[in-house]
């Protein structure tokens, strides 16, 4: 079992490592205001702008659920990887940051409190800001010929090259051009 789960982690760590810039490129061409088809909200309306009741309940959820995260030390504690990798940009779209996952968490569920994945900005003056949060199913719980996972309302993206399904929740760093959107304007690498 532990062999199992090393395998799978240095796996994961090489297919995010390896896919970010696979990732960032795939998205390159996609325009900034540029939403999956399920986006109710509308990637180019600001992130809350009329969301629902039960949308900003749910943000809530994520937010009293994750807070502890702010410090990544409290993340690593939790579970999550302290090596992400490298940042992911796509100017002049912006940025993802860098992406802290949990192995623990993949599998075919969807938990709002339970994100996959943290995902952090390293500021100007060296601070490690925690932005937001993403869900990931694997296309080995989940194949891309079967119904997209869900949650929040939205459908998950899918990502072959990295063989997820995913979907990023800007809930600590209001992301203008949506709450759901891929890139962030104002994140850099």
């Amino acid at each position: 079992m532990q062999h199992d789960r090393m395998i799978t982690n240095r796996f994961i760590r090489r297919v995010f490592g390896a896919a970010a810039v696979v990732l960032g490129a795939a998205c390159a061409g996609a325009p900034a205001n540029e939403s999956a088809p399920s986006d109710a909200m509308g990637s180019m309306e600001a992130p809350m702008a009329g969301a629902g009741p039960e949308l900003e309940g749910e943000v809530a959820r994520i937010r009293a659920a994750t807070e502890q995260f702010a410090s990544l030390d409290e993340a690593v504690a939790a579970g999550y990887a302290r090596d992400a990798g490298g940042c992911l940009e796509n100017p002049p779209h912006g940025g993802m940051g860098f992406h802290h996952q949990n192995a623990s968490l993949l599998d075919d569920r969807l938990e709002l409190e339970r994100p996959e994945i943290l995902v952090y900005e390293r500021l100007p003056n060296g601070d490690y800001r925690f932005n937001g949060v993403e869900y990931i199913v694997p296309f080995t719980s989940r194949a891309t010929d079967e119904e997209p996972p869900t949650i929040m309302g939205q459908q998950l993206k899918p990502a072959p090259s990295l063989g997820i399904w995913y979907l990023h929740v800007w809930v600590w760093h209001e992301n203008p051009t949506g709450l759901f959107a891929d890139w962030h304007p104002r994140v850099n690498c």
